[in-house]
């Protein structure tokens, strides 16, 4: 039988990036034929999706008048089933998807209405209104996928059927790199993948770095992810004079090349500043480490703590509180034992509560719904 053809689009993500594509696309692949409209798209990053390679640019308004057109152009003959749309700016877009007979999940990703404010590009008056417009018609006219539960709070007035469809960890992905906790003689090492922001408390953790420095001078922090800030901006930072030889920066790296990293890191870092909807959002990687056995130091938000301190798998701290977050990264040095049983009760709670398996389940069910 011949499977229903579905289309995933998206002019900002990567075809590596782990939920749009090793979750979500190939998880849908065992019922449909998956097409997924991407930036930079390669062949063979995953055999089971047809790629259609999109340029990128980082400013929505090229997005916009460059690359959702030439999305139209080239996908619209595709006449799929369902059209997933990752970003507000194709919205107006789907649209004609929509008038030819597709129905359109949006899937809302952060909350731009609580975090609009703290970008640094991709704003203004004109954007702003254009975003309020036209998500406002999306949720009378579109099924919506939602990453978190607390965007619910904002998003209260939807005309259809929607999913909350968590970015739990893909198991059979994660578990190829854990490995036995560290040994009491291995390098101190720490952990980090993410976006690289101020917001995410970049700049306390260098404070706390410096603090680490003055008992183990020899740490080291392996940064994963791309930053906001320049490096002019960076050097301007007292402590990051103190602790640069401390850290090594690989910027946005795929997966399977960074997880390696983390075997004999003494914990994973997952540090946010309660700005925007980063309290009502948990954070991806918190999981992640969780499944590679590293105890979790991430910040004091009522719903980290609900995780972190009922399984009892690492620290919450005020991520603004520097001396509390370099106490704690001192304290799992110096703790090995019990940190490796946190690392031991987060792998286990992931297993149990937290894995990309139930997240398939609500996908595929939101999907069946639209026939």
């Amino acid at each position: 039988m011949k499977k229903e053809r579905i289309l995933h689009i998206s002019t900002a993500h990567q075809p590596t990036d782990p939920r749009v594509v090793y979750k979500q696309c190939r998880t849908l692949a065992q019922v449909y034929e998956v097409y997924c409209a991407i930036p930079n798209a390669v062949p063979g990053v995953a055999p089971e999706i047809r790629f259609i390679r999109l340029p990128y640019f980082k400013r929505v308004i090229w997005r916009t008048l460059i690359t959702c057109p030439l999305i139209v152009l080239r996908c619209l003959w595709l006449r799929p089933r369902v059209v997933h749309v990752y970003v507000p700016e194709f919205i107006p877009f789907a649209f004609l998807f929509k008038w030819t007979g597709s129905a359109v999940i949006y899937e809302v990703q952060e909350n731009l209405y609580k975090k609009m404010h703290l970008k640094t590009f991709n704003r203004g008056w004109l954007l702003e209104r254009a975003f309020r417009y036209f998500d406002k018609l999306a949720r009378q006219q579109f099924t919506l996928i939602f990453t978190e539960h607390g965007y619910l709070d904002t998003y209260t007035d939807l005309a259809k059927p929607y999913a909350v469809v968590y970015n739990y960890p893909l198991l059979q992905d994660i578990l190829p790199y854990r490995r036995p906790y560290r040994r009491p003689q291995d390098p101190i090492t720490f952990f980090y993948i993410g976006w690289l922001t101020f917001e995410r408390a970049f700049d306390a953790m260098l404070e706390a770095f410096v603090q680490l420095k003055k008992r183990y001078p020899s740490f080291t922090v392996h940064l994963f992810g791309r930053q906001t800030f320049s490096q002019y901006d960076l050097e301007c930072i007292p402590a990051y004079q103190v602790v640069k030889e401390n850290l090594v920066f690989y910027g946005y790296t795929n997966q399977p090349e960074a997880l390696p990293y983390a075997i004999n890191a003494v914990a994973g870092i997952a540090l946010l500043k309660p700005v925007g909807d980063y309290p009502d959002s948990y954070t991806t990687k918190m999981f992640e480490y969780m499944a590679l056995g590293l105890p979790v130091l991430t910040s004091d938000f009522p719903l980290y703590q609900d995780v972190v301190e009922r399984h009892r798998c690492g620290f919450c701290v005020d991520p603004t509180d520097t001396a509390a977050v370099a106490d704690r990264l001192i304290w799992l040095i110096e703790h090995r034992d019990e940190a490796e049983a946190m690392g031991r009760r987060g792998y286990e709670a992931v297993q149990r509560e937290y894995s990309w398996a139930t997240e398939a389940e609500k996908l595929l069910e939101i999907y069946a719904s639209l026939r």
